[in-house]
């Protein structure tokens, strides 16, 4: 099984260490049944987040057709006022220059094949709701991202983790450690997902929310 990171100008890192570094430990307890890699839009090369100090290597392009899992990090940056939407420094500034690459037709692609998970973590929900792919879908991202978030015409749930099938989000940043665990448990099993809890010293916080049960009555 092989888990894609993708990575793209700006990236928020903890959006993409933290559920990488969840994964690859779900790997390792498993004597290798799942692999994690970083790629980018364009292929191998390093990529600059948006912390300007850190960088990581991509090493090699997203390939939905070999991935089974591709994970998509936001974007970090300031969150934007109403009078300036898409200034310079805006985290919408970064995820829509991410969306002038080759990057969406890539996520498109992998939200189309079947068999592959696109997981959203916080504004990486964001970019797959720009990119016309959470439409009429239930979604979540960081808290002062959701009135954004159902513009693209997602349903927004203030929920920390989302499993809508072959489409996961997580919520804020520390979100990737809750959606790394869940993937875990979802395609290893419990076990693993915990052996990994054990390791790291943190348990999953929250439920899940799936579109699924006995609907309740609003207050």
């Amino acid at each position: 099984m092989l888990a894609q990171f993708v990575l793209f100008d700006g990236f928020d890192p903890m959006d993409v260490i933290a559920p990488f570094e969840i994964l690859g430990a779900g790997g390792t307890v498993t004597g290798g049944l799942l692999e994690v890699e970083l790629v980018s839009a364009e292929g191998a090369r390093e990529v600059p987040s948006g912390v300007p100090p850190i960088s990581l290597w991509a090493t090699g392009k997203l390939a939905p057709q070999r991935a089974d899992m591709v994970i998509v990090p936001g974007g970090m940056g300031r969150m934007p006022t109403d009078a300036d939407d898409h200034g310079d420094g805006s985290v919408l500034t970064v995820l829509t220059r991410a969306l002038d690459t080759e990057l969406p037709a890539l996520l498109k692609e992998s939200v189309d094949r079947s068999g592959v998970t696109v997981v959203g973590i916080c504004g990486g929900s964001l970019l797959l709701g720009f990119a016309g792919l959470l439409a009429g879908r239930p979604a979540t991202t960081h808290p002062l991202g959701m009135e954004a978030l159902a513009r693209t015409g997602a349903t927004a749930v203030p929920a920390r983790v989302i499993d809508d099938g072959d489409v996961i989000c997580g919520a804020g940043a520390t979100s990737g450690l809750d959606v790394g665990l869940y993937l875990l448990e979802r395609e290893l099993g419990p076990r693993v997902a915990h052996a990994v809890e054990q390791l790291i010293s943190y348990e999953r916080r929250g439920t899940v929310w799936q579109n699924t049960g006995s609907e309740p009555i609003p207050a």
